[in-house]
């Protein structure tokens, strides 16, 4: 079980300022400043679009001297026994520095091919998925007023990889539910509204259907409520949480959502399309010993090399990140130019409205920044 103690110590200094995007994490950032006085951070730029906003990240953070210096690995998998893996190369990175940025990793579909996020996720135990939406200012959607963070387990649920075929014709795939990974997943996600100020958590589910699983699953949040009296607690069906949330987000608003993996899955991306979609949306995947932080948009493999690609996502990731490394002053200023810059409207890419290149946006941004 998880130490209550470290874990809302660590994740109240995660939470200071520009809160929306705070990572609250299950222990204290484990990196050590090297020989530059820089810390090392593992970049796995990903596929299609990748490579272009991973580099939008890097001339942000070069142009305000954020204490970081990237190790990027490549998470393309080898033959290693007659199995297809993650190179040793970017395990051991991820592994020795305890952190990582990540863009968009692309999957063929298809019988034999494994998700490399998937792969990543249960490598490094990252059993909680952090997905802050929250919405934009200056950037119109149908609701203004969209605040609510998502935390789904992230480890089992029908995401297990359990499936094999009875006879021709009939797959039988396994909803594997513990109550550990419940428990974990549910303490995390009270800690979090604990430290980020907010006053309830919500646990979504089907109970009313999947009995034994889903209710196991309440039966542990229900179980670590009761170590949270000044957090409210309740719970809802998944489908009417997403009718409800399309019709009036507010009722959401300074509340954690918590829930099985494939309900997050399908949550989160619903939720992001209320403020203007992934490419808005920031991600990030927590372990005990290393933390992913993610842009979970695709890798757009028809715009790859244009320069249309939006990075704000991954930008949006990489301040959970800094939170998440302490590094906060750091975080609210490039939150603060980026918002600026969405909200002025001016130096956009296509996604959001405007007309403005991948490195035209970027130097929008560091021009806020420096004041150039």
């Amino acid at each position: 079980m998880l130490a209550r103690r470290s874990l809302t110590g660590f994740a109240k200094r995660c939470s200071q300022s520009y809160r929306p995007y705070a990572s609250a994490a299950p222990s204290a950032f484990a990196g050590h400043k090297g020989s530059h006085g820089k810390y090392t951070v593992t970049l796995i730029p990903g596929d299609g679009i990748g490579p272009e906003i991973s580099e939008s990240i890097k001339a942000i953070y070069s142009a305000v001297d954020v204490p970081i210096e990237w190790e990027e690995v490549s998470v393309t998998p080898v033959l290693k026994g007659g199995k297809t893996v993650i190179p040793d190369a970017a395990i051991n990175s991820v592994r020795k520095n305890t952190v990582a940025l990540k863009g968009p990793l692309a999957t063929p579909i298809g019988k034999g091919h494994v998700s490399l996020n998937l792969t990543l996720r249960r490598t490094f135990n990252l059993f909680a998925n952090v997905r802050p939406c929250i919405s934009i200012k200056g950037f119109k959607t149908p609701y203004d007023d969209v605040n609510t963070v998502l935390i789904r387990e992230n480890t089992e649920g029908e995401y297990s990889g359990i499936e094999h075929e009875i006879v021709d014709g009939v797959v039988q795939s396994i909803k594997l539910i513990t109550y550990d990974a419940s428990e974990r997943v549910a303490r995390y996600a009270f800690d979090y509204a604990q430290a980020s100020g907010r006053k309830r958590v919500t646990a979504v589910h089907k109970a009313n259907i999947m009995k034994m699983s889903d209710g196991m699953f309440l039966s542990a949040c229900r179980h670590v409520s009761k170590d949270y009296p000044d957090i409210s607690y309740d719970e809802d069906l998944l489908d009417r949480v997403c009718l409800q949330i399309v019709q009036n987000p507010e009722p959401y608003s300074n509340r954690v959502m918590v829930m099985p993996n494939l309900y997050g899955d399908i949550l989160s991306d619903m939720c992001a399309g209320l403020i203007g979609g992934l490419g808005l949306t920031p991600s990030g995947n927590i372990g005990r010993d290393a933390s992913i932080f993610e842009a979970v948009h695709g890798s757009a493999p028809d715009i790859a090399g244009k320069g249309l690609a939006n990075p704000t996502a991954l930008l949006l990731s990489s301040l959970m990140m800094l939170r998440h490394m302490n590094l906060n002053e750091h975080a609210a200023k490039i939150g603060k130019a980026t918002l600026d810059t969405i909200a002025e409207g001016k130096t956009i890419t296509g996604d959001l409205g405007g007309r403005a290149t991948t490195k035209e946006y970027t130097a929008a941004i560091i021009a806020k920044l420096t004041g150039a």
